[in-house]
């Protein structure tokens, strides 16, 4: 968000502190779905199950020791252009953020085949990411990058957050789920760990096919697996060989 100059009155932002800390409870709704953003305003919120994808570029403190800034800079964008164009072809997208070298989203998966397709983009960024370090070493990058995939369900409080009246303003969704998806991504393509994490209730939501895919290495914890697109890998064998 750009910022856009306005004189800061103390007085006027003690008066906005008293009208956010008294807002009715009851103006935060429970719903099946998330809602349009457009439904927001400075003083309702929306409580929702939703699912939440975190991809964090593993690793990436280590990066300048092996490149320059103008290269880090060509790899940033390959690797956060294509994770936000796999994210955003999900119809069930709500909300796409790049945070740093990460990018996270929040999913309206009302149905159980919802959390199977958002599980398919998840094999798409995996796939992706090979592909990319095939192409970054066919131009002389040799220091390889990787990508964890964290993947979580639950429930989150959607509301609008922002300087009411300056046109400066963002959808903050609170509770655990995107910060549990951003865990499991720390754990993804850790040492010799999987890419993919999933936590115990969005492996509960897949199908028995894609569940099959995944393994939990200990018991009560998450679910891993390297899963891949078919016809992207195929892509692969014939192009990158």
């Amino acid at each position: 968000m750009d910022s856009n100059y306005k004189t800061y009155s103390y007085t006027n932002s003690f008066n906005r502190l008293d009208q956010y800390l008294d807002a009715a409870a009851g103006n935060y709704e429970e719903t099946d779905s998330l809602p349009s953003r457009d439904k927001l305003t400075y003083s309702n919120g929306y409580y929702a199950n939703c699912a939440a994808m975190f991809v964090d570029l593993r690793d990436s403190s280590s990066l300048p020791a092996s490149y320059k800034r103008p290269v880090l800079a060509k790899i940033y964008r390959s690797f956060i252009s294509e994770v936000v164009a796999i994210m955003n072809s999900d119809l069930d997208a709500r909300e796409i953020n790049i945070v740093g070298d990460c990018v996270w989203g929040v999913f309206d998966t009302t149905l159980k085949t919802d959390v199977d397709d958002l599980f398919s983009r998840a094999a798409e960024v995996n796939s992706m990411m090979k592909v990319l370090r095939y192409k970054m070493e066919k131009k002389g990058y040799k220091t390889p990058v990787k990508a964890g995939i964290g993947l979580s369900y639950g429930r989150a409080l959607m509301i609008k957050a922002g300087y009411n009246g300056s046109g400066i303003s963002d959808v903050v969704y609170m509770g655990d789920v995107v910060n549990q998806a951003a865990k499991l991504a720390a754990q993804g393509s850790k040492g010799g760990n999987h890419p993919i994490y999933a936590d115990g209730v969005f492996y509960q939501n897949l199908n028995e096919y894609n569940q099959g895919l995944l393994k939990q290495i200990t018991w009560g914890g998450p679910h891993s697996g390297w899963v891949v697109n078919i016809a992207m890998e195929n892509w692969y064998t014939e192009n990158c060989k």
